[in-house]
């Protein structure tokens, strides 16, 4: 990655036993499921079409990771899960959106709100020129 991207983060491992469960407690019990980030841009089996069509939209590359890929990659970051970081190549990441913020969107409307008003508004205001004297 040479510029800016923007990190999903799933509260959710990876793996197909993971997954298989994952579905499984989506369906019988969906409002304990832990992944509000899943619950609201997954159905039981696949992405969203609404999503993937926003995410391609998006000025910014996306990745994606699970809980146990995060924490091996970055274990000195310690924040809940669900959450979204801006990568920068050469800087820490930058947490975006809060597991609070994912847990407090009703649906995938509120979702794209939340991305468009503080990842993508901070990824471009970081990317103006300074203009100080």
């Amino acid at each position: 990655m040479g510029t800016e991207s923007l990190m999903f983060v799933y509260n959710a491992d990876s793996g197909l036993f993971n997954l298989v469960t994952d579905i499984a407690h989506k369906i019988f019990s969906p409002k304990t499921y832990a992944c509000q980030l899943c619950n609201i841009t997954h159905g039981n089996l696949k992405m969203h079409d609404e999503w993937k069509t926003f995410i391609k939209a998006l000025p910014l590359d996306c990745t994606f990771m699970h809980r146990d890929e995060f924490v091996a990659s970055y274990s000195d970051i310690k924040d809940e899960l669900p959450a979204v970081y801006l990568f920068s190549p050469g800087q820490q990441l930058q947490h975006c959106i809060s597991a609070n913020e994912i847990n407090g969107c009703n649906n995938l409307s509120d979702l794209k709100n939340l991305i468009q008003s503080s990842c993508v508004a901070m990824s471009e205001y970081r990317s103006l020129p300074d203009l100080t004297v």
